[in-house]
C-alpha cells in the first residue's frame, strides 16, 4: 500500500512567516492614503531639487525632443485615417505617445514640475527652497524649448517625413497656435490640472501607469487643451519655416499657455492636494 501521509521530514509551516507574508499581501492590496502619496511625491521633488543642473538640462532637452512624438503620432493618424467624424477621437491617441515615453522614461517635463517640486516648497517655505525651485523650473523649461526647436528643425529640413505627413503636422501646428491669447491661456489650465493629476495618481496605480498616462493625455488632445511643451514643438515647427513670427509665437501662444499650465498644475491642483492632506500630515507629525 502507498503511504499518502505528509512527509515527516518536511518542515512544519512557520506561523510567524505566514503572518508576515499575509501582512505583505494586505499592504500590497491596500490603497495608499493621500498623505502617503503626498510624501512620495514630495520626496521625489526634493530629489529633483538636488539633481545636478547639467543633468537636468540634458534630461529636459531629451524631453523636448521626445515629446514631439505626440505631434508626430497625431499626424500619422490624421494622414492615414479617412476623414470621418470618428477620426478626431482616434488621431488624438497619437498625442499620448510622446508623453508616455517622457513620463515613463523619467525625463524632465516642465509641467510635471509644477506639482512635484512645489510640494517641498509648501512643506518648508523659505528663500533657499524657492530659489532652487525657480532655478529648476527655468532650466527645465528652457531645455524643453531647446529640444522642441532641435526636433522641429529636423522635421522641417531633415527629409525624414513624407509630404503627406508634413502637411498633417503643419495643419495640427497651425491649429494649436491659432487661438487668441486669452483662449490659449484658458485652455492651458485644464491641461495643467490633468498633468498634475497624472503625477498624483502614478504612485498609487503603478501597474496601470501606461493606461493612466494614455487616457489623461488623450483627454488633453481630445479636449483641445494647450500644453506648453508639446505645443512648443508645434510653435517651433512654424517658426523655423517662417510661418510664425517670434513675437506672435511668444506673446500669443507661449506665455499665455505657460501661465495657464502653471495655474492649473500649481495654483489649482497642487494647492487643493496640499489643503486636502495638511491636517492629516500635521496630525501624523504630532
Amino acid at each position: 500500500m502507498h503511504d499518502h501521509s505528509p512527509d515527516r521530514d518536511s518542515p512544519a509551516p512557520d506561523p510567524a512567516l505566514e503572518e508576515e507574508e499575509q501582512q505583505e499581501e494586505i499592504k500590497e492590496a491596500s490603497k495608499l492614503s493621500p498623505t502617503t502619496i503626498y510624501e512620495v511625491i514630495r520626496l521625489d521633488g526634493e530629489e529633483e531639487l538636488r539633481r545636478n543642473k547639467l543633468s537636468l538640462m540634458w534630461s529636459g532637452i531629451s524631453a523636448g525632443i521626445v515629446i514631439s512624438l505626440s505631434v508626430l503620432g497625431e499626424a500619422i493618424f490624421r494622414a492615414h485615417l479617412p476623414d470621418t467624424p470618428a477620426r478626431y477621437l482616434i488621431e488624438n491617441l497619437g498625442y499620448s505617445l510622446g508623453f508616455l515615453m517622457v513620463i515613463v522614461g523619467r525625463m524632465q517635463l516642465f509641467t510635471e514640475n509644477t506639482m512635484t517640486t512645489v510640494l517641498p516648497l509648501l512643506d518648508k517655505p523659505g528663500w533657499g527652497v524657492l530659489g532652487r525651485t525657480a532655478a529648476l523650473w527655468a532650466i527645465v523649461l528652457i531645455a524643453n524649448v531647446i529640444g522642441a526647436f532641435v526636433v522641429a528643425l529636423f522635421y522641417a529640413y531633415g527629409g525624414a517625413l513624407g509630404d503627406d505627413l508634413m502637411a498633417a503636422m503643419f495643419e495640427l501646428s497651425l491649429h494649436a497656435v491659432g487661438f487668441e491669447p486669452g483662449e490659449a491661456f484658458a485652455r492651458g489650465i485644464p491641461a495643467g490640472v490633468l498633468i498634475a493629476a497624472i503625477v498624483w495618481m502614478l504612485p498609487q496605480v503603478k501597474d496601470a501607469a501606461v493606461a493612466i498616462i494614455v487616457i489623461f493625455t488623450w483627454l488633453i488632445a481630445a479636449g483641445d487643451f494647450t500644453h506648453i511643451v508639446a505645443g512648443s514643438v508645434e510653435m517651433a515647427l512654424l517658426m523655423v519655416v517662417g510661418d510664425l513670427s517670434v513675437t506672435d509665437g511668444v506673446f500669443d501662444f507661449f506665455l499665455p499657455v505657460l501661465a495657464g499650465n502653471v495655474i492649473g498644475g500649481t495654483a489649482i491642483f497642487t494647492m487643493l492636494i496640499y489643503g486636502q492632506t495638511r491636517r492629516d500630515r500635521e496630525r501624523r507629525l504630532g
